[in-house]
């Protein structure tokens, strides 16, 4: 069985939880990155479906434009071969393209994906 984590940060998150358990995918909720940066050191995932929250504060500098960065980069040191699926709002997917230059990414999508469009990602490679 697969381990996926679920970032949820945004009100707008779908709930794909069936979606995930009847695909086999052992379900781990978060609701911020810092639990999911502690919970990667403790058990590494394979598939990550994360919201992308672009840092329009002062919080994020240089490299670090969103919520995600320090997961991802830790993501890379514990679990490279982990699939990263965004889901973001569709103002800021410019923002989240921006991921793709510091981080592997399988998929970037609205909040609005359907359920068997994200299937089809979560499927096993």
């Amino acid at each position: 069985m697969s381990v996926l984590f679920e970032i949820i940060e945004s009100p707008h998150h779908p709930n794909f939880t069936s979606l995930y358990q009847r695909l086999g995918h052992q379900v781990v909720p978060l609701t911020s990155t810092r639990k999911a940066v502690s919970q990667l050191k403790k058990q590494p995932p394979d598939l990550v479906v994360a919201d992308f929250v672009y840092g329009y504060s002062n919080n994020y500098s240089g490299v670090h434009i969103s919520n995600l960065d320090v997961f991802l980069m830790s993501l890379a040191k514990f679990a490279p071969q982990a699939r990263v699926i965004i889901l973001a709002a569709p103002g800021e997917f410019e923002h989240a393209e921006k991921m793709r230059q510091h981080c592997e990414v399988t998929a970037i999508l609205p909040f609005s994906t359907s359920e068997a469009d994200l299937a089809v990602l979560l499927a096993p490679e």
